[in-house]
């Protein structure tokens, strides 16, 4: 049973023109997505990515809908938090407020404990790194101008079960998890606050991150639009933790996934149990308990 939410902000009243959305990430995926529905709404909308080329294509299919004027495309590093200040800088000249903050940039290059440094440096900078810059170069002008807003920063399932794989892609989602937990408590205890935090958790999305060998979206996956439109629903319903089905896995199976991974420090298991040779028929038998 899912329990009501806290505060339902209206956000058919943040996501309407002339508002203005801010999304890392942006040029693919759910980051453009997200971008297009802003921009249905009437936002204008600023799309920031690394990719050059994408940015370009992506840029132009949210001009065929806002125009022009409406929207802006910024290549930008999350990683450098200067290159985040300028485009903030770039945002605030042109179009005024934020009020749509989304830290969605992310990459997944697989790691173990020992492996190449570099990647472990590229995941922590973009998918952490990233999400604190993007909050700290944008959101205190957004607390200032004193109008309603969100940020929304783009999680993981992995930052809350932990499998076994890539521990720093488990790391940075992990990370967000807890930085996104400590934004919306601080927010909520801002007098005169009128943003909320929000913690988007993806199902398994067919994106440029997860397909890998596919050239056609698994039957077990969403679109990325999808996901933003239940992203959207979530919100209205003042949702903090978003946490999002596939077409293989059910909200249900998640929570039971995620209890037991927090029963591993209660029950004193041994971490990461689920995967654990000595534990196999036990989880069995916890997925199968009725609830």
């Amino acid at each position: 049973m899912i329990e009501e939410a806290g505060p339902v902000t209206n956000i058919q009243e943040i996501l309407k023109k002339p508002n203005v959305a801010v999304i890392t990430g942006g040029a693919s995926g759910i980051g453009l997505a997200a971008a297009k529905r802003f921009a249905e709404a009437g936002m204008s909308v600023v799309i920031a990515d690394r990719d050059g080329n994408r940015l370009a294509t992506a840029r132009g299919e949210l001009e065929a809908i806002a125009g022009q004027e409406r929207v802006m495309a910024v290549k930008t590093d999350v990683c450098d938090k200067s290159s985040l200040e300028a485009v903030e800088q770039a945002v605030v000249q042109r179009f005024g407020r934020v009020h749509v903050l989304m830290n969605n940039a992310g990459i997944g290059p697989q790691t173990s404990i020992f492996s190449a440094q570099a990647n472990w440096d590229s995941i922590l900078g973009v998918n952490l790194l990233g999400v604190i810059n993007g909050t700290r170069v944008f959101g205190a002008k957004m607390l200032a101008h004193g109008e309603p807003g969100l940020i929304i920063n783009t999680g993981s399932k992995q930052g809350i079960t932990t499998p076994p794989g890539n521990p720093a892609y488990n790391v940075s989602k992990a990370g967000v998890k807890v930085f996104t937990e400590a934004l919306e408590h601080e927010l909520r205890n801002t007098e005169g606050s009128k943003i909320s935090a929000h913690l988007l958790i993806p199902g398994f999305v067919f994106t440029g991150l997860t397909k890998g060998d596919h050239t056609e979206k698994p039957a077990a996956a969403w679109t990325p639009e999808q996901t933003v439109d239940f992203m959207i629903e979530s919100l209205e319903r003042g949702d903090f933790y978003i946490l999002c089905p596939d077409n293989d896995v059910p909200r249900p199976l998640d929570e039971r996934r995620m209890a037991w991974a927090i029963g591993d420090i209660i029950e004193n298991r041994p971490p990461l149990s689920r995967w654990h040779k000595d534990y196999a028929d036990r989880f069995k038998a916890f997925l199968e308990e009725k609830r």
